[in-house]
């Protein structure tokens, strides 16, 4: 496959991975599906826009990038017609360590709630019950939290997506570093047009 058409390829696959990150954290403003009272009742790591701006906003960016370099009519330089190509390969890895660390930041946060678990009212205050982890492998302390009703199992959801999702285009970024590497080394496979 040439180096344009995978880049394409990447690109067209990271804007649905943004799209749906950028859900997936509005969905955890509503907790248990519901408005909240008071923005105290939702999770800290909610409010750092892990899904928003770090899958979200900054993978926009590399995946235009990435789709926009098939097409790419570069005319060269210093009569070399593929130096244009090679230079858009080239400014493409600078975009996809752009889009690794918007993922990044998106997974970190993602494990540190997963870790934490959500802010629920146990009856006597709105707290983190489960700072320690441990409600992953025992079901039974679900039942700590009183409201929001499915609050453990909708924060549990939502950021194992934004994990997911988020580990799935710091990958697809990293395949891109490798793409652009080679494209800017070895060019593209096919020619590009002359601007004369």
């Amino acid at each position: 496959m040439c180096t344009g058409a995978c880049a394409k390829c990447l690109g067209s696959t990271l804007i649905p991975l943004a799209v749906f990150c950028t859900l997936a954290n509005i969905l955890l403003f509503f907790p248990g599906g519901n408005v909240a009272e008071e923005n105290a009742h939702i999770t800290d790591e909610v409010w750092y826009f892990g899904g928003i701006l770090g899958s979200g906003v900054l993978m926009i960016f590399p995946a235009l990038v990435f789709l926009g370099l098939q097409n790419n009519d570069c005319c060269g330089c210093c009569g070399n017609r593929s130096c244009g190509k090679r230079f858009a390969m080239f400014s493409s890895i600078i975009f996809a360590a752009i889009g690794v660390l918007g993922a990044a930041y998106c997974f970190i946060l993602s494990a540190v709630a997963l870790n934490k678990g959500p802010k629920c009212n146990t009856g006597e205050e709105w707290t983190y019950p489960f700072q320690d982890g441990n409600y992953l492998t025992d079901y039974a302390l679900w039942d700590k939290c009183i409201s929001p009703d499915n609050i453990v199992l909708w924060h549990l959801s939502l950021f194992s997506l934004l994990l997911v999702m988020s580990l799935v285009q710091g990958v697809l970024c990293g395949i891109q570093v490798v793409n652009g590497l080679l494209g800017t080394l070895c060019g593209d496979c096919k020619c590009c047009g002359c601007c004369g």
